[in-house]
């Protein structure tokens, strides 16, 4: 393989609970893949938890983990967003949103009781988590003479493609293939050699 196209994520919704001097953190781990459904998430939590006193949360996307946030919602800066973070980095997650919703149990915690309630509550949902390996896949519309069938099969069978659709026109034959990225120049350089055939990317998921 060129590069890794292997992340990992969690498979659903989890939760934890940390609790100290009458507080009390419950933490929500939610499997996401775009800013708009992490909004949505989180107006509906706001709702589900409105009478809390905080909600705060970080968020990793992306299979490269490069686009992340976090949020203090009013806790002191960098005792709550942080530390969420911290506990999603140190597992390595993308395509998660971590909130953990605080109830003022009346007595201050201080910056370092702060620090380790929000990363405590967040540690007890991804522990209770479950984990998974995912691969970035590259889906095509390939194109080619159905003479070719056999050939473009044959690659097919070698590199573990898959096919989602095809159809047929005249005598040409449309197929969806999809691959890992990993194995994407490998792929398109064999499919390349094949008379008469086109490659059209579709997306990568």
């Amino acid at each position: 393989m060129l590069f890794s196209d292997t992340y990992k994520t969690i498979d659903s919704k989890a939760n934890g609970l940390f609790k100290d001097r009458g507080s009390k953190f419950i933490a929500l781990a939610i499997p996401v893949t775009t800013q708009e459904e992490i909004k949505n998430r989180l107006e509906e939590l706001r709702k589900e938890y409105h009478d809390a006193r905080h909600h705060c949360y970080a968020w990793v996307l992306s299979p490269d983990r490069q686009a992340r946030r976090v949020n203090d919602d009013g806790e002191p800066s960098g005792t709550a967003g942080k530390p969420i973070l911290g506990q999603i980095n140190s597992r390595e997650l993308t395509n998660i949103l971590v909130v953990v919703i605080r109830y003022f149990g009346g007595t201050l915690l201080g910056v370092s009781g702060l620090i380790n309630a929000y990363r405590s509550a967040a540690a007890d949902a991804l522990d209770k988590a479950s984990i998974i390996e995912r691969h970035l896949i590259e889906r095509w519309i390939v194109t080619f003479p159905y003479s070719a069938m056999n050939d473009v099969m044959k690659v097919m069978k070698d590199d573990s493609c898959n096919q989602s659709a095809h159809h047929y026109s005249g005598n040409d034959v449309t197929l969806e293939i999809s691959f890992r990225s990993s194995l994407s120049e490998h792929v398109k350089g064999r499919l390349g050699k094949i008379s008469g055939l086109t490659m059209k990317w579709v997306a990568t998921v």
